[in-house]
């Protein structure tokens, strides 16, 4: 099984090698194989891309929006047609079910490239302000050169949620996707340039701990946009606001999902399961903080054991797959020091918390884990694990339960179950996070603006809200008498 791209870089349009950086190898995670092996980007790769992003960004924002939209539309149609072939890809990357990332990878990105293709040509209207005689007029203009560092979790999402606004914008890009996930962002690269876009708009180049500071420092770069953890977001929010660049930071989370007793049992689990299962656990908004009322916990439990005992674990590749491996072997050892924790802090293991026997060979799987009876002081209760592992907790308050699910450093995402909306739009009203659901979770469609509060960042992805983030307002004002002084 192999999936070696053409060279390690896209830059200016084409493929482009460098073998004196560090190699990178690609392991698909069901198997522990070596399934293609990259380089990280030298200084000299990257000032390549830096300067072929510069030149193509004066071009590209000469462009009508329109014309701009017209592309990004062509490649949305065109990763729709290839849907199959990049959701295959995504797996291999990622490990993830290919039932998944059928659905819910490739395929939203495309519908990033399609909103923003269509909202650019009015999303960015000016104001005219009348002063009496004269007058003045803003408009929306682009930043420059922006930077996008991927997660592993979503690699071809990432890559097009970053993409999208600051192309439509007329911005470049220089992404460089997490090296656990190198491959997926290479064919995004290469489908713009296929849809019209100027070579050098957008450029894909791999890298490692080392190559992130010197994008995010380079005098070039106006803006870096992150989906990462909270502590790699400090350092590049530092980084960058040391040389007054804009900065967008997608950080990580630790999220409260609060069921009520006059919920609809059945679609809370499906929630819950939503919030901690899908993608294996590792998504950012995971509401792994699950508060239950007293009066349903057991119930809950009950049939949240039956539900999760019968996923299907297996080959990512196989359709009838629900969940796959986790995506590398450190983050098992991850996962599975936690539950460690867990066990050793007096949580009650319900179900799961190890490597399941229905699959052999070398992949990085883990068993989905659900621990009741968590306190809000247990480590499990309060570091993101990123791991399909979820903590049920008791309340019986609703007051008590706000301040509790609000006694976090985190702000990403948060969701209330109940059958009672004036109590769901109360609840919702106090908790601090920057993205909540009522009687779902996890939903994101790029019409609704997505991110987080708190220590979970700032800045908006998806919406119109983004093209703010990925442009700067231009006020002109307009003297339509003589100019005169008092001296």
């Amino acid at each position: 099984m192999k999936a070696q791209p053409q060279a390690s870089h896209f830059i200016d349009g084409e493929y482009v090698e460098d073998t004196d950086g560090t190699v990178i190898e690609s392991i698909y995670p069901a198997t522990g194989e070596v399934i293609a092996r990259l380089h990280a980007a030298t200084p000299q790769i990257i000032e390549k891309a830096i300067a072929s992003a510069k030149r193509a960004q004066k071009e590209w924002a000469s462009w009508s929006p329109a014309a701009r939209g017209r592309v990004l539309k062509k490649a949305a149609e065109i990763m729709r047609e290839r849907n199959r072939e990049l959701s295959e890809l995504e797996t291999l990357d990622t490990g993830k079910p290919i039932q998944e990332t059928i659905v819910a990878d490739p395929s939203s990105g495309a519908d990033s490239f399609e909103f923003f293709g269509g909202i650019i040509a009015t999303a960015m209207n000016g104001s005219q302000i009348p002063l009496g005689g004269d007058w003045a007029y803003t408009k929306r203009v682009p930043l420059g050169v922006v930077v996008g560092i991927g997660a592993w979790n979503y690699p071809q999402q990432i890559a097009c949620w970053k993409g999208a606004p600051a192309l439509a914008a007329g911005n470049a890009m220089v992404f460089k996707p997490s090296e656990v996930t190198p491959l997926g962002a290479l064919k995004i690269a290469e489908i713009l340039i296929e849809a019209g876009a100027p070579k050098g708009v957008y450029n894909v180049i791999q890298g490692d701990r080392e190559t992130g500071p010197l994008l995010v420092s380079h005098p070039d770069v106006a803006k870096v946009s992150l989906t990462g953890s909270v502590p790699t977001g400090r350092k590049v929010a530092g980084a960058a606001a040391s040389q007054l660049k804009h900065v967008t930071m997608e950080l990580g989370g630790k999220s409260p999902l609060v069921v009520f007793d006059d919920a609809d049992v059945d679609s809370a689990i499906s929630g819950a399961m939503l919030g901690n299962f899908y993608s294996t656990g590792q998504v950012c908004s995971n509401g792994t903080r699950v508060f239950v009322h007293k009066a349903i916990k057991e119930t809950f439990l009950t049939r949240l054991k039956a539900r999760t005992e019968a996923i299907v674990i297996g080959d990512p590749q196989d359709e009838a797959t629900q969940m796959g491996p986790m995506v590398s072997l450190a983050q098992r050892e991850k996962v599975l020091s936690y539950i460690d924790k867990g066990k050793a802090e007096g949580a009650t293991l319900v179900t799961g918390g190890g490597i399941p026997n229905s699959v052999t060979g070398e992949g990085f799987y883990i068993q989905p884990t659900v621990f009741a009876d968590v306190t809000d002081d247990m480590t499990i209760a309060r570091e993101e694990i990123f791991g399909p592992v979820m903590c049920v907790l008791d309340f019986e308050d609703e007051a008590e339960v706000i301040e509790r699910a609000n006694a976090t450093e985190f702000g990403l995402s948060a969701g209330v179950f109940t059958a009672d909306f004036s109590r769901a739009h109360r609840v919702v009203d106090q908790l601090e996070a920057g993205t909540l659901w009522i009687n779902t979770y996890n939903l994101c469609p790029v019409e609704i603006p997505f991110g987080g509060s708190k220590q979970s960042g700032f800045g908006r992805e998806n919406s119109a809200a983004a093209l703010e983030h990925y442009s700067e307002l231009k006020t002109v004002y307009v003297g339509m008498g003589k100019c005169e002084a008092p001296y």
